[in-house]
């Protein structure tokens, strides 16, 4: 993302093709999400003309939120079509959330792709995320309090699911850069209302956008604000990491021993992550919120460790234990009385770690990525209100 702040010349040709070479050169067979907008359109358009030794599919889905939707499916598979690709019209089924509706189209949506690229054998999959997609995903997760991790926004590369990759080859480029491609060669696209549904805080932040850049706070400089983000982050986290595995004096399933002195000395941000990333490898299950860490480490550990106090504290499931011997230790939580489970065990369990999500991988610090945040701008109960951020978001 190293151009993300600056613009693409005149014609967006090139750089919409450079974009894409890196991927397409990879060979295999590669997936384009397409739902029909000018972004997807261009996607699937410029991918069609250089894909190279790439094996192209294409994939729309159809969450059934509109009675347009299906007919706009069918749409891009005629478009698909006639360019000579295969196309996959994937459906949404199942009852509707009462809240957190695009939140849960999104993992649908991720869902059902991660699904369509195993059946033909895809080991790539394309979306067509752009620079305002990235400045609109950073706003929304600083308004909702997120640290560092959150505010480096989509990552141009993830792990969705087992043998496959997740890439935005146009998280650099602006929305306009794509429309302008489309325009220029007559190729037709969708309008998404829901794009300007002030029901959902996304399209909310997209209307005040041309009013932010006219302050200064432009979607190039939050794209930019993003790479920062994400290069510290990087550093902070692989320090963490080393910290952790130097810190670890036993280790057994559901059960960690750490250098209680090593950790106290650590600074805050870097005791945070490990106390985060150790919390992950002794099973720790639930929300991970990052004010309920923050209190935990920063509050309590740090300075029973620092002061040789005992201490005895409870989160994500796990019971925390610094000893006076100097000896940190994370195991599960014990049972109440009568039999029962920690509160919340029970739901988190439920609520499962979607390993397609990434949130079964090394903790970051509100690192594992959404590319939605309705806890900070959504529709629902508490929409808008302050609340802890999740450590994924």
């Amino acid at each position: 993302m190293s151009g993300a702040g600056q613009d693409p010349p005149e014609d967006p040709g090139p750089a919409i093709v450079s974009a894409l070479a890196p991927y397409l050169a990879r060979g295999g067979t590669v997936l384009l999400a397409v739902s029909g907008g000018p972004d997807s359109t261009a996607l699937m358009h410029a991918a069609a003309l250089s894909c190279g030794a790439a094996a192209l599919h294409v994939a729309t889905v159809d969450h059934g939120l509109r009675p347009e939707s299906a007919a706009e499916a069918e749409g891009v598979a005629r478009a698909a079509l006639a360019l000579g690709l295969p196309h996959h019209h994937l459906r949404w089924a199942g009852a509707r959330p009462a809240t957190g509706l695009q939140d849960a189209a999104r993992e649908a949506r991720y869902r059902l792709l991660a699904a369509c690229a195993g059946t033909v054998g895809a080991g790539l999959l394309l979306t067509a995320h752009t620079r305002d997609d990235q400045a609109e995903t950073v706003l929304m997760r600083f308004l909702a309090g997120s640290g560092l991790a959150g505010l480096s926004g989509m990552r141009p590369e993830r792990a969705l699911a087992p043998g496959l990759i997740l890439a935005r080859p146009f998280l650099a480029l602006p929305k306009s850069a794509l429309v302008a491609w489309c325009a220029a060669r007559g190729i037709a696209f969708l309008s998404d209302p829901s794009n300007e549904d002030a029901r959902f805080g996304r399209a909310r932040l997209r209307a005040l956008m041309p009013a932010l850049a006219r302050e200064g706070l432009s979607a190039a400089r939050l794209a930019r604000l993003a790479e920062r983000a994400a290069r510290d982050e990087a550093a902070l986290a692989a320090a963490a990491a080393r910290a952790l595995a130097e810190a670890v004096r036993a280790a057994e399933p559901g059960r960690l021993a750490l250098d209680g002195a090593r950790v106290a000395a650590l600074p805050e941000a870097l005791a945070l992550r490990l106390v985060d990333r150790a919390l992950a490898q002794a099973g720790g299950t639930g929300p991970r919120r990052l004010e309920r860490l923050e209190r935990l480490v920063l509050d309590a550990l740090l300075p029973a460790l620092r002061a040789g106090r005992p201490l005895r504290r409870t989160l994500r499931g796990l019971l925390i234990e610094a000893r006076s011997n100097g000896v940190l230790t994370i195991r599960e939580a014990p049972r109440r009385r009568g039999g029962r489970e920690p509160a919340g065990a029970e739901a988190a369990r439920a609520a499962g770690a979607s390993e397609l999500l990434g949130k079964g991988g090394d903790a970051t610090y509100i690192g594992l990525e959404r590319d939605d945040d309705p806890t900070a701008a959504g529709k629902g109960p508490g929409a808008g209100e302050p609340r802890s951020p999740r450590m994924d978001r």
